[in-house]
């Protein structure tokens, strides 16, 4: 197994991001387009925050309907907006940081993704799921 492999070998490069302005509708789009969990927020190109789809199903009913459907109630998105959903207090990586302890980060905390930055800018996004597939192709 490789123990130095840097972050920036299994980490998603193009990220899609939200911007702290957008609603929460636009969000919900973004998540089902892209068949997505987590959007970096971001003010310019300064990370402000993270949205999960799941901080959008605990405000909402969204997960009442269809992936398909189109129409949704979305009342309750004209209440909050992104920056009162999203979480806050980031942890971030950096490029070089190792594939083990992006692992070690994700086992300990309750979050599922972490963005990843380089001179305080946005140029990646690494999951749970990156770092499962990365095993799976390591066997």
């Amino acid at each position: 197994m490789k123990k130095r492999t840097p972050i920036s070998a299994i980490m998603t490069k193009d990220v899609i991001t939200l911007n702290h302005t957008d609603n929460l509708e636009t969000a919900e789009a973004l998540f089902k387009k892209n068949k997505i969990r987590h959007i970096p927020v971001v003010s310019g190109e300064k990370i402000i925050g993270m949205l999960s789809y799941t901080d959008l199903l605990r405000i909402s009913f969204a997960d009442a309907i269809d992936d398909d459907e189109q129409n949704v109630d979305t009342v309750v998105y004209n209440i909050f907006t992104i920056e009162q959903v999203m979480a806050k207090n980031l942890v971030s990586v950096n490029i070089k940081t190792t594939v083990k302890e992006v692992a070690e980060i994700l086992a300990k905390k309750e979050f599922h993704a972490l963005p990843v930055v380089e001179n305080d800018k946005l140029v990646g996004i690494v999951t749970t799921t990156d770092l499962i597939n990365y095993l799976i192709n390591l066997y």
